[in-house]
């Protein structure tokens, strides 16, 4: 006797839960691209009133099918989107929960992409890389990742002490994210300082403010153990000078390159990866290290 295999019917809807007036039309379409079935979009969202929306997320389906629904915390500001991923973890209970996503301002992402695309060229575990501006949104998701994969990593900051916060709350990490980095801080402010904290560096990682140029190619082309350069600044000036936006692994100066665009194109597929992934369970929540994981699978 044959058994019939039955399938959810229902279709695939994914709640965007913006921080910003005007839900990122950028994830929007990323989520569309993606295979979204259905796209409900909400801005002005926080801690408060999120709620409300969650149990719209949980309640209406069987628990069979929540899998159908899945979240996307999105908008400018990170640590609000941090705030609102909170809130929802802890509106969940047993089986009644959805899939969610965390993305604010697209830094986990960008993190993500530019943390493999080091992994791709190099050993990480024999590895010293450099976060230039490491106190930003990326360079502090960067320099995270870093922390439990690299050999050792350089926190940069004009402001050390700065760069000294992000290394404490590097070091305070939960269970099951612990370091495996010897972690250490700098100052960028003056340049023979800042060029001594280069030395011996694999591979440097750019993230600084758009439009600001944090490296000279005459500083960074003389660093003898440097293989690897990536800035993430889409707007000229680069942040690393002599690296151009579309540098997808070119040779520059002996140094493997890679600009914002060409380690773009890794991230939107992370992006997408990510989203199709939240279909799959109605138990995932893909913060910095899931969509760091989902992004090692990647060919």
């Amino acid at each position: 006797m044959s058994q019939t295999v039955t399938t959810s019917t229902k279709k695939k809807i994914l709640v965007q839960l913006d921080c910003d007036v005007l839900p990122s039309t950028f994830d929007a379409v990323v989520a569309i691209d993606s295979g979204v079935e259905h796209l409900l979009q909400y801005g002005s969202i926080h801690a408060e009133n999120v709620t409300g929306l969650v149990h719209g997320c949980m309640f209406t389906r069987g628990v069979d099918d929540l899998k159908q629904t899945a979240i996307f915390v999105g908008g400018s500001n990170v640590a609000a989107t941090e705030a609102i991923a909170a809130r929802i973890r802890k509106t969940f209970f047993g089986p009644m929960r959805v899939s969610v996503m965390v993305d604010g301002n697209g830094s986990n992402t960008t993190a993500g992409a530019a943390v493999v695309t080091v992994h791709r060229h190099l050993d990480l575990s024999q590895s010293t890389v450099a976060v230039l501006a490491a106190t930003g949104p990326v360079g502090t998701i960067a320099s995270k990742l870093l922390a439990r994969n690299a050999k050792e990593v350089r926190l940069f900051s004009r402001d050390k002490s700065k760069a000294e916060q992000v290394a404490a709350t590097l070091a305070a990490a939960p269970s099951g994210t612990s370091l495996s980095a010897r972690l250490t801080c700098h100052s960028s402010a003056q340049t023979e300082s800042f060029m001594e904290g280069l030395q011996g560096c694999h591979a440097i990682i750019a993230c600084g403010a758009a439009g600001v140029q944090l490296l000279a190619i005459n500083q960074w082309k003389e660093l003898a153990d440097l293989k690897l350069l990536i800035d993430l600044n889409a707007v000229p000036p680069a942040g690393l000078e002599g690296v151009e936006a579309f540098d997808n692994g070119k040779v520059r100066e002996g140094k493997l390159c890679f600009g914002p665009i060409g380690v773009g194109g890794l991230k939107m597929k992370m992006h997408k990866a990510a989203i199709r992934t939240l279909f799959e369970s109605n138990s995932a929540f893909l913060d910095s290290f899931e969509i760091f994981d989902i992004g090692l699978k990647l060919n």
